[in-house]
Formats: structure tokens, C-alpha cells, sequence
């Protein structure tokens, strides 16, 4: 399955002379712009040349054999475009063509099951249809989500392929790459089982990010996931578990969705990390991709102030994790450090110097690196403005993180930078302020509530398998 995710050359079928939504068009556009290294071939019958380069009737009339074959003409179309793959040689093909099952008329399940058979007897590859297909910014091949992405570990299976759109373009910007991403639609050929075993197989995934609707071998699917799990986590967000979801289910991909207690049932028995929004997900992904585990619940809150440190250490408890008391030796060390009025000494932590000196939070890191109650750290970066009445002063934000990348290793550690509430500047300056701070490979969170939550999934995670 390797030649779907890094192609020497491609033959696009259906390239219309102009750009109208997404099609060949579009996609041969797409892998322009990202630079795609190899020859790009558009078939049109009714055209010579496009987007400067030469088109091709056929595939039949191609000079060589491409690796990768889009088809993106109209559903009816299909099956005699895979028998012309068939006859020439192409093995690898994907369907971005939508009109099949998902449909419900008898014309599109019957079209679909020819694609199946096709398939079958002519030993061909088949990736969807109705789906975005492959990406992987390593190979420039995205004719999706960012362009040209991010070259990283992560890898994606899709049954959707505009959340699988969505997750490239958000954790792009949030300083994770993807090594490589299918986003596979109805799966006629290939399944979810088929592109986890590839990517349990890759060297170059460590995260395994999955969207699941339903699934055709659900014993399959349970045997390698448990087994997969183990080594790579795999985070699962899970779609049609309401009614109205799994109506949704059978217009999206043309699947039925399974029933919600034996999904129940398989996360518990196979210990996958479930999700259950798009914030959630790409939350833990940020918490999997770039921290270590932790070796136990004990949770540490620096900063926040005091009604917030009431209300985070709250969550914390609410979400599983402990917020414990340090250790008498570093009790001792705070109280001779933080004054008495305006502050909290303990756990949570109220002092206000954290946010200022860099000096300062670094001894309280050092503290709760080296305290055996505590196991994670969250640290709250405050945004300077006005009503703080914080002085100008040089941002050390760049020595924060070298200092945590220095000492990551020791404990998971973590920061949130709160900036919701509807005033733009802030929120401008916070989503620069994350992306600070995730670029580095350290996650940072818009809420403590989206902080814990990933932090309980990691724990959760790494006291099942003792990793």
C-alpha cells in the first residue's frame, strides 16, 4: 500500500479545463502548488493542454504506467474506468467520485458492488470512493488539509474526509506533522483494518489517529487494535453513537453504525483512547505526540490565580487526577518564597511571579519535577494586557521554553493560555502565544478543562500498558 502515499507519477482522470469545487481540476491545482515531484499525467479527452502541462486522452495513450491512478469522473463512469486500469497495468487506484451506496438508490449500491467486483477479479487496489484519499506532506502529496503540510509521526485514518481535512489543517498549526493520512469513504476494497495494519507496520508512525463510523470485520478490527494499541496509542473519535448520528451514518458513507454497547464494549476491552469532539481529539493527540508518560494521577497547577486555582484543581479531581499536596520539603521551600498576601502557597500554586520570572518558575518546576507526589504539570501562561497592570518588560517566553525543552524528559509538562471571551486582541494574541509553544513541542491548551481531560487520557493510557 506504500505506492498510495508516495506515487513516482500520477494520472488524474477527469481534469476539467476549469476550477468548480473539488475534482481533478482542483487536485491537479493542489499538487502544483505543494510541489509534487513527479509526473503528473491529466486525462481529458476534449483538451491538449492544462495548467501547462500536456493532457492525455486515455490511459491508455500515457507513456508509461503511472503509480497512482485519481479517478474523479462521474459515478457511472467508474467501472469502465478501472477496467481501462486493469488492462494497462494499474493496480493503485483512488475514487474520489461520490454517487454510490452512500446514495441509498438501488443504481449507486449496484454500482458500488461492480467496483467490488472489479476489484476482485482484476486484483486492483481501491481507495474509497466517495472519499479524499491519501496525504503525505513527505511525498508532497496533499491535495487537502494543509498545503504542503507538516512532515511528522502521526498517522490518520478517515471515514470522513472533511474532518480528516480538518485534523491536517489543525494540527499543522499546532505543531504536529502527519506522516501519512487516509481518508477512505465508503471503503469498498480497502478498510479501516487494511490501512491500520499498514500504518501499525510503518516505522514512521508513533500516533495513530482514527474516525470510525462503522466498520465491515469488526472482530478484525478488535484483534488489531488491541494489539496495535499497545505500541502505538490509537485515539478514536467515534462517529454516529446518538440516534440522530447513526441515521447520518448511512447518507455519509452508506454503512450502518454499530450498536453503541458493543462500541462500549470494544474501547473498554482493547484500552483505546476514545474521543468524542474534534477539540478533544486533536487535544490528545497534542498530549500523545509530545510528552512522556507520566507514572502516576498527581497533578500540579502553577499559576491561575485564586478563584481559578479553586475551580482547576476542581476539574482535576472531576476528570480522575489528583491534585496532591507537595512534599514537606518543598512545602517548606514555597512558603519561604511566596508571600504570604495575595498568593497561595501549596498545590494549586497562586503567585503571580511565575508569570513575570522566568528565574521564579523555573525553581517552581524544579520543585514539582523532583517532588514524588507529583507526576504531570500544568502551568498557566498568563497574556500581558492592560487590566493586569503587568509593566513593559522583555517576553521570556523564549526562555520558558528552552528551559522545559531542556527538562521535558523529567515530567509531562504542559501549559494553557486562556484567551475565549470575545475579545479579539486577546484571542489573537493567545492562538499566537499556543502556537509559541506547540511549534517547540510542547502542548498548550486554550482551557484547563481541555488541559485535563488530555492529561487524563495519557494517564490512563500509560497505567494500562505500564509504558
Amino acid at each position: 500500500m506504500t505506492r498510495f502515499f508516495s506515487p513516482g507519477s500520477i494520472a488524474i482522470v477527469g481534469v476539467s479545463k476549469r476550477t468548480s469545487g473539488l475534482g481533478g481540476m482542483a487536485y491537479l491545482s493542489y499538487l502544483l502548488e505543494s510541489g509534487f515531484p513527479g509526473r503528473l499525467y491529466p486525462i481529458n479527452p476534449k483538451a491538449s493542454e492544462i495548467r501547462g502541462l500536456r493532457v492525455y486522452p486515455s490511459l491508455t495513450s500515457l507513456p508509461e504506467v503511472p503509480e497512482l491512478v485519481i479517478v474523479c469522473v462521474p459515478a457511472a463512469q467508474v467501472p469502465s474506468v478501472l477496467e481501462e486500469c486493469a488492462r494497462n497495468g494499474l493496480k493503485h487506484i483512488y475514487i474520489l467520485s461520490a454517487g454510490f451506496r452512500e446514495t441509498g438508490t438501488e443504481e449507486g449500491k449496484r454500482l458500488e458492488e461492480e467496483i467490488a467486483t472489479i476489484a476482485r477479479q482484476r486484483d486492483l487496489l481501491i481507495m474509497g470512493p466517495n472519499c479524499m484519499g491519501p496525504y503525505c506532506p513527505s511525498s508532497r502529496l496533499t491535495m487537502w488539509g494543509a498545503i504542503p503540510g507538516r512532515v511528522g509521526e502521526l498517522g490518520i485514518i478517515s471515514q470522513s474526509g472533511g474532518i480528516t481535512q480538518r485534523l491536517t489543517e489543525y494540527t499543522c498549526f499546532l505543531g504536529v506533522g502527519v506522516h501519512k493520512a487516509a481518508s477512505i469513504g465508503n471503503a469498498t476494497v480497502l478498510d479501516s483494518t487494511d490501512y491500520l495494519e499498514f500504518m501499525a507496520q510503518d516505522e514512521g508512525i508513533r500516533v495513530i489517529a482514527m474516525y470510525l463510523e462503522s466498520v465491515r470485520d469488526g472482530k478484525r478490527l478488535f484483534h488489531l487494535v488491541r494489539e496495535v494499541n499497545r505500541q502505538k496509542p490509537i485515539i478514536v473519535l467515534k462517529g454516529g453513537e446518538t440516534q440522530a448520528g447513526a441515521s447520518t451514518v448511512a447518507s455519509h458513507t452508506g454503512t450502518m453504525a454499530g450498536e453503541q454497547r458493543l462500541w462500549e464494549a470494544f474501547i473498554r476491552q482493547t484500552g483505546v483512547i476514545q474521543v468524542l469532539s474534534m477539540n478533544e481529539w486533536v487535544d490528545a493527540i497534542l498530549a500523545f505526540y509530545h510528552l512522556p508518560g507520566p507514572r502516576g494521577k498527581g497533578i500540579f497547577l502553577v499559576g491561575g490565580g485564586g478563584g481559578n486555582s479553586v475551580l482547576h484543581a476542581d476539574t482535576c479531581i472531576r476528570e480522575g487526577l489528583d491534585v496532591p499536596n507537595l512534599s514537606g520539603a518543598n512545602m517548606e521551600r514555597l512558603r519561604r518564597i511566596v508571600p504570604m498576601a495575595g498568593s497561595i502557597a501549596g498545590n494549586p500554586l497562586d503567585l503571580w511571579s511565575t508569570f513575570q520570572d522566568k528565574a521564579c518558575l523555573a525553581e517552581i518546576l524544579e520543585m514539582g519535577y523532583s517532588d514524588p507526589h507529583i507526576h504531570m504539570i500544568v502551568v498557566d501562561r498568563l497574556i500581558p494586557r492592560k487590566v493586569y497592570h503587568m509593566p513593559d518588560m522583555p517576553d521570556s517566553t523564549a526562555e520558558v521554553i528552552d528551559f522545559i525543552k531542556e527538562n521535558r524528559h523529567k515530567k509531562p509538562t504542559i501549559f494553557t493560555v486562556e484567551s475565549e471571551g470575545g475579545d479579539p486582541d486577546l484571542a489573537s494574541k493567545g492562538s499566537v502565544l499556543r502556537a509559541q509553544f506547540c511549534e517547540a513541542g510542547i502542548p498548550a491548551y486554550p482551557s484547563l478543562e481541555r488541559a485535563a481531560r488530555a492529561l487524563r487520557h495519557l494517564q490512563c493510557y500509560h497505567a494500562r500498558f505500564g509504558t
